[in-house]
Parts: structure tokens; C-alpha cells; sequence
């Protein structure tokens, strides 16, 4: 019997107020459960956990957690914090079990909770978890026999840049397909979840995946990326990447059993699905260290660099004034909160705006982040913006770093009487608003002004535009109810589009004979008709041979003449993926594949 499960270790943030004794703590819901029950297994301790380390659930089978939670208690004014992480198991086997001690470090000492046992009798049986290829590859509806055979031809495999890291590090993931055999068909089942993980997925501005050749383990792959992912651990521990799950539909060579065939390498094939998932990737991250933290340390992570400047040195009271910091350089920028300025107290300061200027390669985030604040002196005087300090930890260096900006000093001369008091300003001083101005001009034109008893209100277009509101409601419930009608059925809404997405790959067909491209013409033809019987007439992908085609065909009343224009047409498209067709021209094939599916339309 074999079961898989994948424990997350947790970070356990909060700490305790009141100093006590340490305890850990290991619960249960219940010490007796029945096979395929579900229980709840709890870790508890009152310290400062800098890690955590579960034990190994033998026997058990996870299906929830870990869960975190906290909770506070205050007696005599000594306030303790008690952090819990807990797991939901269900047994698998009758039988009695012990579960070992959980581990836990609290102020660079060990500890160790009590072990707890269950005994799991006879109940419903557990559905084992299939077991994972070599490769990555996870048996799906293919045979057990098949299995093997396709785990070292399609796998999938998550990639990190690094596996230990500390807490706010920037890592790479690439997710990469490997295939060396005939892919019909995909779809994801489950994307990864990156718990525990800050995410930014890396755009390369294709939707396509772009295939490259790669020897990996000695046997040569068509291999394509199918994400890039920059992660930032936001807690320590050891953290998992989720694996990512696709289901696939691929082609297999079925060899024949006559001699003259096989003399000619002959044969036929067939379809088969076929689920991977990648294996699961651990992370360890370390807690940013304690010793040399900087006072106002707020959780930069990389190598940057500062620039601060003022847009005036002198102005009058009540202009406006613009104070820009700048932070440049590669980690987590998209993280950074505002720096604190301390500003003096007649100066009237605004949130700041902030602008990205920022790159997202396998390298990490790298860039720029600009905060722009705006001043307003409300009194004349001589003002100092004291120097303004940044820190961050350098991974490479496992040092801190602490930058400053300034100080700048600012002249404000007294206000002219009666000047405008500004409100806000952006960066460039475009949006300046007036709060206030001493007199208000005299208006003397007439706009706005009309006669007594020309008002809209109650006339006959007022009434007719009344009535017009229900009518129109209505007529949008009636169209609802049309459309939903319409849609119901989801095969016939795909039969009624077949035409439209043929006629997609067609014209992607048409510019690829016109760029002379034979070889991916001929592969959007192949795929436009294939995609558009399978629409149309509502055949799985699994299932789209030849025989199946015409046997559907058939039974919609297609005559026979035009199933036998179509399989020709297919044959020939196949062949030409991989060796030159005479007899007929490009263009022929096109206007032959045009004119197929449309009289196959117009049958109905």
C-alpha cells in the first residue's frame, strides 16, 4: 500500500507578551476512529517558535493543514499567547498506530511534544492514492501496463532557482514540460496554490509555448516552458511548492499484426489520457537574523540603492513643494511600504504617490519604486527635512544594510496677502487645487436661468420617458430568458461555434501558405477540421479517428461522397506533416477544406 501526503511546516509569527515556562502539546479529537473517518491532530505550545517540524503521519492519510491559529489570555495583567497548528488525518488501515513527537525550537532550544496513539477500527474503505512515476507522471485512465511506458515520455518537473533561502528572498520557479510523444489534446486540472509565497508570474507577452530540444537523464525531449513564476517566502520554515496537475490526451502506436504492414513499417494508433502532475518542491527558509537588525527595519530583501530630492529650496508659504525618494536596485520592490520621513510639523505633508518603473525575469524583480510626497509650508521660516534612513538585508552578504538620503534645508518667505491655499498636488504639480479664494466674482450672464413653468418635470416627455423604464425592463427580462434558452445546452452551443473556430485555424492556415510555411499550414488544416468535428458533431478528443468520424457522419445523413472528400483530405494533411505531397497544390487543399465544412453547414 502506498500513500502520499505533503506536509507544509508552518511559520508561527505570533510570539508570546509574558514570559513563562515553555510547554508543547500534542491533542487529539479522538483516540478511536474508524477507517475513512475524519479526525483532527493539534500541536500547541506558549513560546516563541523560530521552527517547526511535524512528525511523520504513518499510516494516515492527510486531507487538511497544516491550519494555524492563536489565541491570547491575560490573568493578573501577565498576558500569554498560545499558537496551535493543527492537521485533519483519516486512517486508512484497522489497526492500532502511534504518532511520534513533534518538534519545535523556542529561543534556540529544542523541544519535543508528547506522542499520541490512535486505534483506527474496521469502518468504509479508503480509496488508496495512486503512486507517482519516476518522472513526475501520475497514472490516470491509462492501463496499468501503459503507465511505465508514458511516466519517461510526458513528465512534468517544477524547477527553483534556489532551495534555501531566507524569509523575503526572491526565488525563480519554471514549470517545463517534457514530450517525446503525440500530444492531442490538454488542459490544467490544478494550478499551484504557493502558499506561504508572495507570486509574480513572469509574462512573456506569447500565449503559445515555444518547444526547444533538451537531453535530460540521457534521452532526448521537445521540452516547453509552460510558466515562470518569481516567488517571495513571507514566512520561514520549510515551506512545499504545490504541484502543478494536467490532464493530457496523447497518441500511441498500436503495431499491426499483418506481415506485409509490418514489412512496411505500417500500423495504427490510439488515443489515451494520461494525468501529471510535477513533483513537489521543498523550500527552506530561514528567519532574517536578529543580530545588527537596524532600528526601523521594515523587510527589504536584496541589494538597493537610494535617492532623495526636493523640487525647490526656497518658496512662499502656502506653495507647494515636492519631496521624491527613490529606491532602486533587485528584490522585493513590489513589497516596500513607504519609508518614514520625519518632516517638521508646518509642513503640511500628503500620502505619497508611488511609481513602479520594474522588470520580472528569471533573474527576479529588478528596477525602481518612487515615492513622491507633497509639501505645503503654511508659515514662513527656515525648515530642515532631517536625513531620511533606509535599510535592507543583503542574502549574498547575510549582513544588513543601512542607506541615507539628505538632509535638505527649505527657505519659506512669507505668503503675499490674500495668496490661493493649495491642496494637493501629484508629482509634476498638475493637479493643484485651490481650497479657497477671498471674494467670488459677480456672475452677470443668463445661462441657467429660464421662465416659469417650462420645466421638464411634467411635461409630455417627461411622462413618456417614465413609461419607458418597465417597458425596457421588460424587454431585457424577455431577451434573458431568449438567451439562457439558447445556451442551455452547452453541446449545441459548440456545435452552433464549430464554424467560427474552424474558420479560425483556416485563416491561421491561409497566412502560414502565404509566408510558404507548408508544414504548419498543413497543421492548421489538420487541426481546423479535426477541432471543428469534434464541436460540431460533438465527438471527445479521445475518440477522434477516422472510422468514428464517419460512423458519426453517417448517422447525421452526410452523404457518402463528401465523408470520403473529407477523409482524403485529413490522410493528405497528415501525410504532409512529414513528407512532401505531389498531385495536388496547397491552395487545392485549402479550397477542398473550405468547401468541405461548408457544405457540411449547409447539410445543417
Amino acid at each position: 500500500m502506498k500513500m502520499r501526503y505533503y506536509l507544509l511546516s508552518i511559520l508561527l509569527l505570533w510570539s508570546t507578551i509574558g514570559l513563562g515556562q515553555i510547554k508543547v502539546t500534542a491533542s487529539v479529537s479522538s483516540n478511536q476512529v474508524a477507517t475513512g473517518e475524519q479526525f483532527e491532530i493539534t500541536f500547541s505550545t506558549t513560546g516563541n517558535p523560530e521552527s517547526f517540524d511535524p512528525p511523520a503521519f504513518n499510516g494516515f492519510e492527510v486531507v487538511g493543514g497544516p491550519n494555524q491559529s492563536s489565541s491570547f489570555s491575560s490573568v493578573n495583567g501577565t498576558t500569554t499567547a498560545s499558537i496551535s497548528v493543527s492537521y485533519v488525518l483519516i486512517g486508512v488501515k484497522e489497526g492500532e498506530y502511534a504518532i511520534g513527537p513533534a518538534s519545535m525550537v523556542v529561543n534556540g532550544k529544542a523541544y519535543k511534544s508528547n506522542g499520541v496513539k490512535i486505534k483506527v477500527t474496521k469502518g468504509r474503505a479508503v480509496p488508496q492514492q495512486s503512486g507517482q512515476s519516476a518522472q513526475g507522471g501520475q497514472r490516470g485512465a491509462v492501463p496499468t501496463g501503459n503507465s511505465a511506458d508514458l511516466s519517461k515520455r510526458l513528465f512534468l518537473r517544477a524547477i527553483a532557482s534556489k532551495t534555501n533561502v531566507y524569509q523575503g528572498e526572491q526565488i525563480a520557479v519554471t514549470y517545463k514540460l517534457y514530450a517525446n510523444i503525440a500530444i492531442v489534446g490538454n488542459e490544467p486540472e490544478k494550478l499551484p496554490d504557493f502558499n506561504g509565497f508572495w507570486s509574480q508570474e513572469i509574462k512573456n507577452g506569447s500565449q503559445s509555448v515555444e518547444w526547444k530540444e533538451e537531453v535530460y537523464n540521457g534521452t532526448r525531449y521537445h521540452v516547453g516552458v509552460l510558466k515562470e513564476i518569481i516567488l517571495f517566502p513571507e514566512r520561514f520554515g520549510k515551506l512545499t511548492l504545490d504541484p502543478l496537475i494536467m490532464n493530457f490526451v496523447v497518441r500511441k502506436n498500436v503495431p499491426s499484426n499483418d506481415p506485409i504492414e509490418q514489412f512496411f513499417g505500417g500500423g495504427s494508433y490510439e488515443d489515451v489520457k494520461y494525468k501529471v502532475k510535477s513533483a513537489p518542491v521543498t523550500i527552506n527558509v530561514k528567519a532574517l537574523p536578529d543580530a545588527g537588525k537596524p532600528e526601523g527595519f521594515e523587510g527589504a530583501v536584496g541589494t538597493f540603492a537610494i535617492g532623495a530630492a526636493i523640487d525647490k529650496s526656497s518658496v512662499k508659504a502656502n506653495e507647494a513643494v515636492n519631496y521624491t525618494l527613490k529606491i532602486t536596485g533587485s528584490g522585493n520592490l513590489k513589497l516596500l511600504k513607504a519609508p518614514t520621513v520625519n518632516f517638521p510639523a508646518d509642513l503640511e505633508k500628503y500620502d505619497p504617490k508611488i511609481t513602479d518603473h520594474l522588470t520580472e525575469s528569471l533573474n527576479g524583480v529588478s528596477g525602481s519604486r518612487e515615492f513622491s510626497y507633497l509639501l505645503i509650508p503654511r508659515h514662513e521660516g527656515n525648515y530642515t527635512i532631517e536625513p531620511l534612513k533606509f535599510s535592507y538585508f543583503n542574502p549574498a552578504t547575510q549582513k544588513y544594510v543601512t542607506l541615507t538620503a539628505g538632509p535638505f534645508n527649505l527657505k519659506v518667505a512669507k505668503g503675499a496677502p490674500g495668496s490661493n491655499v493649495t491642496a494637493y498636488a501629484s508629482g509634476n504639480q498638475k493637479d493643484i487645487k485651490m481650497l479657497a479664494k477671498d471674494i467670488a466674482y459677480i456672475k452677470t450672464s443668463t445661462s441657467g436661468l429660464h421662465k416659469k413653468g417650462s420645466s421638464f418635470y411634467g411635461s409630455a416627455a417627461y411622462y413618456s420617458l417614465l413609461c419607458l423604464g418597465p417597458l425596457l425592463f421588460i424587454g431585457a427580462l424577455a431577451y434573458r430568458k431568449r438567451y439562457r434558452d439558447n445556451n442551455r445546452d452547452q453541446v449545441k452551443v459548440k456545435g452552433r461555434n464549430a464554424n467560427k473556430i474552424a474558420a479560425k485555424h483556416l485563416a491561421s492556415a491561409k497566412k502560414q501558405l502565404l509566408a510558404g510555411d507548408k508544414k504548419l499550414f498543413y497543421q492548421d488544416v489538420y487541426k481546423g477540421l479535426y477541432q471543428y468535428l469534434s464541436d460540431k458533431f460533438n465527438i471527445p478528443a479521445a475518440e477522434l479517428n477516422k472510422d468514428n468520424i464517419s460512423e458519426q457522419l453517417n448517422a447525421a445523413g452526410i452523404a457518402m461522397p463528401l465523408i470520403s472528400q473529407l477523409t482524403e483530405t485529413l490522410d493528405l494533411c497528415e501525410m504532409a506533416r512529414y513528407a512532401p505531397v505531389s498531385g495536388i497544390s496547397d491552395q487545392e487543399v485549402f479550397d477542398k477544406a473550405k468547401s468541405i465544412i461548408n457544405d457540411i453547414e449547409e447539410h445543417g
